[in-house]
């Protein structure tokens, strides 16, 4: 089997420089054998439950996507299987940040989460992992029509305005989701996060571009429905991955309402279940509703809406000429004219300037490093924008490399100086360089002096698009943003290492038979030092019973178990569930 840095799949190959930064090694062999029960157990819960209220492809998207029911999946037979319908997988550390995530969609690859929930929270966690996004995102992706609308959603939330806010509050969620996942976690430290998550949610101001995608992305991707108000089914890979919420989101109690924009007006919170659900008729309904907000966004609207969102955010955004050119940097002002178009920008600190999405060689941000600013617009009594201009008609215009000029906008602004260079591409011209060059605007005030440099005059008679992030993210060395708040990798005490044994011993007998009378010593060791454990004890009733084996042994679990649920309503949905599934076991087909 190849452990290559791709996992020879084509999609993860294709990953640029800042997205592989966030890969980390999946590192199988620290999954336990409580860990593979705990897989087990959920996908076994799914499997008899979703067959009937999934959406249709999810049962045969769990082979698809290279999963099994027995154990948890191996990165690199999901990569060998998601090839086939043009996706990949890799896993991270826990929750990314939403801008990352998105592009990764983008680029057809889902992020897995290395981590697997504690037995504790086998229903539900509020942190990413394994069970969550494989046997959650990936099976569904199978579905052409679904895949299509994932990436989509991808590459255009890769494009969404951020802030300040945002980032606040995903390191709470993500600090939040690692507490809760921590077996010796405090309840008040528990409480406090809760409580700076709340508040965080409760003080956003306007919420960004990338918070109301999010809402869509949660309705959707998460807890999405789909058929009809009266007979959804279920598609949204957080139900798909929660035995207890794929079944309370079926009832009365939860509301079912029709997905349309209106759905980015509803807030969510992923440390609780959800009040309402939203139903789509079709794939194609997700794709139309997306394409409505997507029309409302910077990166389609640009101009002065989108600068203003740009500034807004300072964060690195990139600001796209008519003409092509993508000015890359942290914008910290514009003007406009008296019609409202953009007449002038300019970026503070590190900026480079690209051309379909190419750095342009010479313009990178260690050249621009303190920031680039030029004018928009159309020249004065030029009845053809300055881009399109043809080499006779530059020549006429008096625009010709060694020439000194100035050039007067018809908002006001001029630029006067000597031609250095004319950058074309496409057949636009994209930037002219000037030396000894003066700029001021329409009242005389100095924009660029002759003693500061070279100048690149920015060449676009408006600006098409705004959108979050560089244009060439590698080349521009954009770091994404990384938390420094770590997930939490547990070290077993030696009680916690007998307890793993005893699962692999149960999970031999399972794959090897052999003598089931063994189970009972397995069984004395459980009462004697783990009498809180029930999974393990619902394994081995399985065996005995499947295999009717020890009926005095198999009698004396039941008992025990039957009492857990009776006495411990904690474990009362859990153990019931488990003992339906030893009456009436799953499909073998999925079984390895």
């Amino acid at each position: 089997m190849s452990r290559s840095a791709d996992f020879n799949n084509p999609q993860v190959a294709a990953l640029p420089a800042h997205l592989k930064q966030f890969i980390v090694p999946q590192h199988y062999e620290h999954y336990t054998p409580v860990d593979h029960a705990v897989w087990r157990y959920v996908m076994r819960q799914n499997y008899s439950y979703l067959k009937d209220v999934a959406y249709y492809p999810y049962i045969p998207g769990l082979q698809k996507a290279g999963l099994t029911i027995e154990k948890i999946p191996d990165l690199q037979e999901m990569n060998d299987a998601l090839a086939k319908i043009g996706w990949g997988a890799v896993t991270v550390d826990g929750f990314i940040p939403p801008a990352a995530f998105m592009e990764y969609q983008a680029y057809r690859v889902l992020v897995i989460a290395a981590d697997i929930r504690q037995l504790k929270h086998i229903e539900y966690t509020p942190a990413p992992d394994i069970i969550h996004e494989s046997a959650g995102h990936a099976p569904i992706i199978a579905d052409k029509d679904y895949h299509q609308y994932l990436s989509y959603f991808g590459s255009i939330g890769a494009k969404a305005m951020f802030s300040a806010q945002d980032f606040e509050l995903y390191e709470a969620i993500r600090a939040l989701s690692i507490l809760k996942e921590m077996p010796d976690a405090d309840e008040a430290e528990i409480k406090q996060a809760e409580e700076s998550v709340a508040h965080r949610q409760e003080n956003m101001g306007e919420p960004s571009e990338m918070a109301l995608l999010s809402r869509l992305h949660w309705w959707t991707v998460e807890y999405g429905l789909i058929g009809t108000l009266s007979e959804p089914k279920i598609y949204g890979a957080g139900l798909l991955s929660s035995i207890g919420e794929s079944a309370s989101c079926m009832m009365d109690e939860v509301k079912k309402l029709p997905y349309t924009i209106d759905a980015v007006n509803y807030t969510y919170d992923i440390t609780k279940t959800q009040p309402q659900l939203f139903v789509t008729p079709t794939f194609q309904n997700l794709i139309d509703v997306l394409e409505q907000f997507a029309d409302t966004m910077s990166f389609r609207r640009g101009g002065a809406y989108g600068l203003q969102k740009a500034v807004d955010s300072k964060n690195t955004c990139t600001a796209v000429y008519s003409s092509g050119l993508q000015v890359s940097g942290t914008f910290t002002e514009f003007k406009t004219d008296a019609q409202g178009d953009v007449s002038f920008l300019k970026t503070t600190g590190p900026t480079a300037l690209a051309v379909g999405n190419k750095q342009l060689k010479g313009h990178g941000k260690g050249y621009h490093k303190d920031g680039f600013s030029s004018p928009v617009g159309r020249l004065k009594g030029q009845e053809k924008a300055l881009e399109g201009l043809t080499a006779t008609e530059l020549k006429a215009a008096g625009i010709e490399t060694g020439k000194t000029i100035e050039l007067e906008f018809e908002h006001g602004i001029k630029v006067s100086g000597k031609i250095k260079s004319i950058h074309i591409e496409a057949d636009k011209i994209q930037i002219i360089t000037f030396t000894n060059c003066t700029v001021t605007d329409a009242d005389g005030g100095l924009l660029f002096d002759p003693s500061w440099g070279v100048y690149d005059m920015a060449v676009g008679e408006k600006i098409t698009s705004v959108f979050c992030g560089a244009a060439d993210k590698d080349a521009f060395l954009e770091v994404a943003y990384r938390s420094a708040t770590a997930t939490h990798h547990p070290e077993y005490d030696e009680s916690t290492l007998q307890l793993h044994k005893l699962y692999q011993q149960v999970r031999n007998r399972r794959h090897r038979g052999g003598d089931f009378g063994y189970l009972g010593n397995v069984w004395y060791m459980l009462q004697k030092f783990h009498h809180d454990d029930w999974l393990c004890a619902l394994e081995i009733l399985e065996l005995l019973e499947h295999h009717d084996a020890e009926p005095k042994l198999a009698a004396e679990i039941r008992q025990f178990l039957e009492n857990k649920a009776a006495t411990e309503p904690e474990y009362k949905k859990l153990i019931t569930d488990g003992l339906y599934l030893i009456a009436h076991p799953v499909e073998e087909k999925l079984v390895v």
